[in-house]
């Protein structure tokens, strides 16, 4: 049992030392994890789009939410490599019953 709190101390701490430097998982391997957050997203913010690149879909920024702060961080646009066959849909908020809901972006055949 210890050995396993452990393992799930060290993958927290990576977690966390990945989002602190502003990494951005490819789009495949995301996880949800759905929260109610009251505060809803400040307006998105204007980015320029950079030039095409072969292979490569933009993934516009959004706002995320960073409890540590009790606020809402930009994350800047990136480039996505292309799935053949798919379009990405972006990161989104929805407001919900419960306050607001994160959806990260996906891809759709």
């Amino acid at each position: 049992m210890q050995h396993l709190s452990l393992k799930l101390a060290l993958l927290a701490a990576l977690g966390v030392a990945m989002a602190g430097a502003g990494y951005a998982p490819p789009a495949a391997a995301q996880v949800s994890v759905g929260v109610g957050i009251r505060l809803g997203p400040p307006p998105p913010r204007f980015e320029p789009i950079p030039p095409p690149r072969h292979g490569f879909v933009w993934a516009p920024g959004y706002w995320r939410w960073n409890p540590r702060l009790h606020r809402h961080v930009w994350v800047g646009g990136y480039w996505v490599r292309a799935r053949h066959g798919y379009h990405y849909h972006p990161a989104y908020w929805v407001r919900g019953r419960h306050g607001w809901r994160f959806h990260p972006g996906y891809w759709v055949r």
